[in-house]
């Protein structure tokens, strides 16, 4: 049999991601691989670390890579900083802060699960009722949540978890990288992000940082592998983290100047996430955060013109995903079937409650161009008005165009 090569279809991806890669970064992954411990290639991961510092925010030591996904990520901080019997708060708004609360069973926490209707976000009231009980060694809860496209305020829930001695462990996986993150001002002791939605690289690596709070819980949980260990490894007196290959322990020696061996880093990859926060960086996080929320303006300002209903709480939505409620005369499948088919562009369904309900529109990193969003406007009018839903033609395209030029 012969087997074509790889030439994918070119697609516009204004899902919640992934979303398109940086052509910049699709250029780096194709520079020659280097041996893990080879000089230049454990510079560029020093560089690396130091670039995901200034774009977390933040002075913590342990900010670095993992190779995995973004639920890998979420997977490594939370097994790493949390014991088995640990007492445990999840505020969940969506789908995802269910997942946190599936991660944290298998790791043998005692959980309380605060639940919230999908399209709102929690009062720091409540939280606070919850946290009076006392015992909590840990509040977990997202950011951005994407299976809503709401965004938990966090500037003042840090100082909420210092007030009650528990740690704040964020999900960020659809934020960082479009959205102002001061994780040292705000007093989050880790966070997770993946490299797949406003970090604009391929999926397959987390950016994760966390500070002495959660470092000190990873010494007292640490053992080197027998075959690398030296006399002076010293196993914590913790119960040690179960995963070997998601180990903070040995993950903080990896990426130490220590560089003790733990597996093989991932060149390719690591060069993306390199050239992706180069790119950031050079764009600056005050321009980039404003593309996105100008980008975003103009998308509801387009959406609104056609008398498309937006969902959920607005004062709370995420200016990366933006959800709208299907209007009558069309099914989701077929939304999205015509715009992928018709247009290349792919947008997203939702999830549990909100499945065939709403379509969420992405609005991250490299995808959040001026051009893409006049485009899914025009589209999305196209598909409607072509299954009878009457919507008045070339509001939105004008809606939004009306925007950019204000701005």
């Amino acid at each position: 049999m012969i087997y074509s090569e790889i030439n994918p279809s070119p697609r516009t991806l204004m899902t919640p991601g992934p979303v398109e890669a940086d052509p910049r970064v699709l250029r780096a992954m194709s520079a020659h691989i280097l041996g893990q411990f080879d000089p230049e290639f454990t510079a560029l991961m020093t560089e690396t670390m130091e670039m995901s510092r200034q774009l977390f925010q933040t002075k913590n030591k342990q900010t670095y890579l993992v190779d995995t996904t973004s639920r890998g990520g979420l997977e490594t901080v939370l097994t790493g900083a949390i014991c088995p019997g640990d007492k445990v708060l999840i505020p969940a708004f969506g789908r995802f802060g269910y997942l946190l609360n599936e991660i944290l069973e298998r790791c043998g926490a005692e959980i309380t699960l605060l639940e919230k209707e999908w399209g709102t976000v929690f009062d720091m009231e409540e939280i606070e009722a919850e946290l009076k009980k006392g015992g909590y060694k840990a509040v977990a809860c997202i950011h951005g949540e994407t299976s809503t496209s709401m965004m938990q305020p966090l500037d003042e829930l840090g100082k909420l978890c210092k007030k009650y001695d528990a740690l704040l462990i964020v999900d960020c996986v659809a934020t960082l990288g479009g959205v102002d993150i001061p994780v040292d001002e705000w007093g989050l002791d880790a966070c997770i992000a993946g490299t797949q939605k406003c970090i604009s690289a391929p999926s397959g690596s987390a950016l994760i940082t966390y500070n002495e709070n959660i470092e000190k819980i990873v010494h007292a949980r640490k053992k080197v592998e027998k075959g690398i260990r030296t006399t002076a490894d010293i196993d914590g007196t913790l119960p040690p983290i179960p995963s070997n290959y998601l180990d903070l322990g040995q993950l903080e020696d990896y990426w130490s100047p220590r560089r003790l061996n733990h597996h093989t880093e991932a060149t390719s990859m690591q060069y993306a996430v390199h050239e992706a926060l180069r790119c950031i960086l050079t764009e600056g996080l005050e321009a980039r955060f404003a593309r996105h929320i100008l980008n975003d303006k103009a998308l509801c300002a387009g959406l609104q013109a056609m008398g498309l209903e937006i969902f959920g709480d607005l004062k709370h939505k995420m200016p990366v995903v933006t959800a709208i409620c299907i209007p009558e005369g069309i099914d989701g499948p077929t939304l999205r079937g015509q715009m992928l088919n018709d247009f290349g562009i792919e947008v997203a369904t939702s999830f549990g409650p909100l499945d065939g309900k709403i379509i969420r529109i992405g609005n991250m990193g490299y995808s959040s161009q001026k051009r893409n969003i006049l485009f899914t406007l025009g589209a999305l009018e196209a598909v409607l008005i072509q299954n009878g839903v009457k919507v008045p033609a070339g509001d939105a395209v004008a809606a939004a165009l009306e925007v950019y030029k204000n701005a």
